[in-house]
């Protein structure tokens, strides 16, 4: 009776199975062992309506890596709810070149409409102060401040959204509200407790602490805003908020990140929008994230400000009962949903 011996042929298997999983992907999309090479499934083609006519939609939002999840569901939503789809103009402002991002970008959505400009990090080196979450720390999110100084002179009017949000409604709904002689319209929040939003030496100051005088400041939240870039341009309010940001270098009189600037400048002076169109704080708090319901009334909007985001929450499978409400629009496919489908 003849003798095997398998461990040549074990060790050859072992091999030719570790060769297979350390190879990379191919360059047409493939997939060896559950690697995936291009991470979101292609979102499908939106046309526009009968009634749809020459104008544009200008949406502006921010663009990397860490945040390129929300930003492909935010995108998907805006289109997804849209009736005149293929109208609206995507302006993505981004901090350095990332050929990953921007091959997602065309291969989600192919026939997407958008232009993509860099924000000079420097614009804000030196005037950013150490705010409760590191992530609000980040250039790139004081680069809504810029807005109207980056995006071509030709946009009169954009859309600003944060990428942790969806929509589910037609934005234009959004787009054409009336801004009168405002420079930007958002929603209201008047029965926050503004006074929180600023620090006891801010109150304390015999100047600083009139501020607001002549105004009625209600909190707003600066992820979704309807900016006249014209007016903005024109009233130099980037060079406002900048000096504000200089004021909290030298005493600490916030402790957030880029919003309080803006409700130093802007708060009581804003043409205020429904409600419908924020339902935010689905992130939880800045601190812990916890869970939030929702609040009462119509809904356009959802946008997980705070710390806690979805598909963090989701792949961690501890998510929020309102994260399922962001799921469905969720383009992103692991290893693992790729052998599924």
């Amino acid at each position: 009776m003849a003798s095997w011996n398998l461990l040549p042929l074990f060790h050859g298997l072992l091999s030719l199975i570790l060769l297979i999983l350390l190879q990379p992907a191919s360059s047409s999309g493939g997939i060896h062992a559950g690697v995936v090479r291009k991470p979101f499934r292609e979102a499908p083609a939106f046309r526009n309506g009968d009634s749809c006519g020459p104008h544009r939609i200008h949406v502006a939002m921010t663009l990397d890596a860490n945040y390129l999840r929300g930003t492909m569901a935010a995108v998907l939503s805006i289109l997804q709810h849209s009736t005149c789809p293929e109208s609206v103009e995507f302006h993505f402002l981004w901090a350095r070149y990332e050929p990953e991002v921007l091959s997602s970008i065309k291969s989600t959505f192919p026939y997407l409409n958008f232009n993509i400009y860099r924000f000079d990090s420097n614009r804000v080196r030196g005037k950013i102060s150490k705010s409760i979450r590191q992530a609000l720390d980040q250039p790139l999110n004081y680069a809504r401040i810029y807005l109207a100084d980056i995006i071509p002179a030709h946009v009169k009017r954009v859309i600003y959204l944060d990428s942790d949000l969806v929509v589910v409604d037609d934005i234009t709904k959004l787009w054409e509200v009336d801004l009168e002689d405002k420079v930007l319209a958002a929603p209201e929040y008047c029965h926050a407790n503004f006074t929180n939003y600023f620090t006891e030496l801010f109150w304390s100051d015999p100047v600083l602490s009139k501020t607001f005088d002549g105004r009625t400041p209600c909190y707003f939240n600066t992820g979704v805003m309807v900016v006249d870039v014209e007016k903005w341009r024109e009233g130099e309010y980037s060079l406002k908020v900048e000096e504000w940001m200089g004021v909290q270098k030298q005493k600490r009189i916030y402790h957030l990140g880029s919003l309080p600037p803006f409700l130093l400048v802007l708060a009581g002076n804003i043409k205020a929008v429904d409600h419908r169109w924020n339902q935010h704080g689905l992130g939880g708090d800045n601190i812990e994230g916890k869970c939030r319901n929702l609040h009462p009334g119509p809904i356009s909007l959802l946008h997980w400000s705070g710390k806690g985001k979805p598909w963090l929450r989701l792949d961690s499978r501890r998510p929020c009962a309102v994260d399922h409400l962001w799921a469905p629009y969720d383009l992103y496919r692991s290893s693992v949903h790729f052998l599924e489908e």
